[in-house]
């Protein structure tokens, strides 16, 4: 289960050039050891979101640099993107958990999509593996980037502390989703109508059988 880039991705090239001039490979490369869980950035979403940020005054153009390969164009942060940054971070994110969310856009439409509700177990079964292999990934890292675990590893990287934070979070987020699905399952299992017994091939008992015996 990949997740995808994060939506406030101008944002993110903003705060990516707050510590100085960077071209688009770096900003790439920075992006996705930022964000490990998410879906790498393409060279061609890295620079189409520069010449937006360029196009609104929000980044510039400071110059060209080869550093012994292909010349490569050189962006910086203007004033208009720190405040842009700055008012973006002072807005609370949405809460989670609205009906946009893909999980329950799924369930809902296999709920609409047949009378049985089995189309609606099936997504739920299938969502609830898929969610417990990625917390499972999720964990492993963990446990590979705890110095208590790991004695060797060097601690005190702001990037590790932020990689652990954002893991967390996917976990935590990850954990409530699978209590939603277990108690959805368990929803559609509760109001499946229970078929009546079938007599049609039932052997009728002898009269001696239905008689108390003396």
């Amino acid at each position: 289960m990949v997740h995808s880039a994060p939506v406030a991705i101008g944002e993110v090239h903003l705060a990516l050039l707050l510590s100085g001039p960077r071209h688009g490979y770096d900003i790439k490369r920075a992006h996705d050891a930022w964000f490990p869980a998410e879906r790498p950035l393409a060279f061609g979403q890295v620079y189409a979101t520069l010449g937006r940020l360029v196009r609104d005054g929000h980044a510039e153009v400071v110059g060209t640099h080869s550093e012994g390969g292909p010349e490569r164009t050189v962006y910086a942060i203007t004033d208009l993107g720190r405040e842009r940054l700055l008012t973006w971070l002072d807005e609370p994110a949405p809460p989670a958990g609205t009906a946009g969310e893909e999980i329950i856009r799924k369930t809902v439409v296999a709920l609409h999509a047949t009378t049985s509700g089995a189309d609606a177990e099936r997504v739920l079964s299938a969502q609830r593996a898929a969610h417990l292999r990625r917390m499972r990934q999720l964990q492993r890292r963990a446990a590979s980037s705890d110095p208590v675990r790991d004695p060797g590893r060097e601690p005190g990287r702001s990037t590790d502390l932020a990689v652990r934070l954002a893991d967390r979070h996917a976990l935590l987020h990850l954990d409530a989703d699978l209590r939603w699905l277990e108690e959805a399952a368990e929803a559609l299992r509760a109001q499946r109508p229970t078929s009546p017994p079938d007599t049609r091939t039932a052997t009728p008992a002898a009269k001696d059988d239905q008689e108390p015996l003396p």
